[in-house]
């Protein structure tokens, strides 16, 4: 799932409910991705950018006897996973912090496990970090993330040269970023400088999207987040209006939903013992 993490300039606000309508096809990578982590039995489960918190429960369900923790920077998305998650029953906590103070404490030494499910995107400066967090590292414990790698795909072409265009440009200039996701032989290579086993790969899902304005209704849950958030509310409807226009054109609906292909990134990595 995608949760606020460190964003650059500003972190977008972030609605738990909007990013929950397309819960079916935003989870199944988080299992994807953790059907690959061989873990046994880990003590301490982290799940970094641990949005509305359904998905970070789960993991008590996989592993039963570890504490189950998710971190996220969006106190909306920490407030409905501690409402919703049933942490009380279970060994299960959220906290209020983003990825990359998590990471600059004591959190990595002591856990098992760690996984990130399209978070670490939204950490401009990701892959610098990488190295040191899997130095620091427990023994024996595995880094598990995924990222999307759908920044070139048409819906985010059609965002950036609508935000480019004349009439937005002076409204938007810097609030798209570059594409902040590496190919997965870098994300690779990283983990195997480390010392890591490791296994990466990519995956497209052909998602059909129900609904009218189906793209539009994904991205609104994440990409388009940082556009509302530095449009007034007529700016970012009528921005809204124009770009559903060519999503409309880039993506014509059928009978059975919208073809909306999203390529994604994997990679898991066990630090040895």
């Amino acid at each position: 799932m995608s949760a606020a993490a460190t964003p650059g300039p500003a972190s977008p606000s972030w609605d738990p409910a909007k990013y929950l309508e397309f819960a079916d096809f935003r989870n199944r990578p988080f299992f994807d991705l953790v059907s690959r982590v061989g873990a046994a039995s880990p003590h301490r489960v982290v799940d970094l950018g641990c949005g509305p918190g359904n998905l970070t429960a789960s993991l008590t369900d996989r592993w039963p006897q570890a504490e189950v923790m998710g971190v996220d920077s969006s106190a909306a998305m920490i407030e409905a996973a501690r409402r919703d998650s049933g942490s009380a029953q279970r060994k299960l906590s959220f906290e209020h912090e983003d990825i990359v103070s998590w990471c600059a404490g004591p959190g990595l030494e002591a856990s098992d496990v760690v996984i990130s499910n399209a978070a670490l995107q939204w950490v401009s400066e990701h892959r610098e970090l990488l190295p040191e967090w899997l130095r620091r590292l427990r023994p024996g414990g595995w880094f598990a993330f995924q990222v999307p790698g759908n920044f070139g795909g048409v819906s985010h072409v059609l965002m950036r040269q609508l935000a480019d265009s004349a009439q937005w440009r002076d409204r938007l200039a810097g609030v798209l970023r570059a594409d902040p996701v590496a190919v997965p032989e870098q994300y690779l290579e990283i983990f195997l400088d480390a010392g890591l086993r490791a296994d990466a790969w990519e995956t497209t899902y052909l998602q059909m999207l129900p609904g009218r304005n189906a793209v539009l209704n994904w991205v609104r849950g994440t990409a388009l987040r940082p556009l509302r958030d530095a449009l007034e509310a007529a700016e970012a409807k009528q921005f809204e209006a124009e770009y559903a226009a060519l999503l409309a054109e880039a993506y014509p609906p059928r009978a059975q939903g919208t073809l909306f292909p999203f390529r994604r990134l994997f990679i898991v990595g066990q630090k040895p013992a």
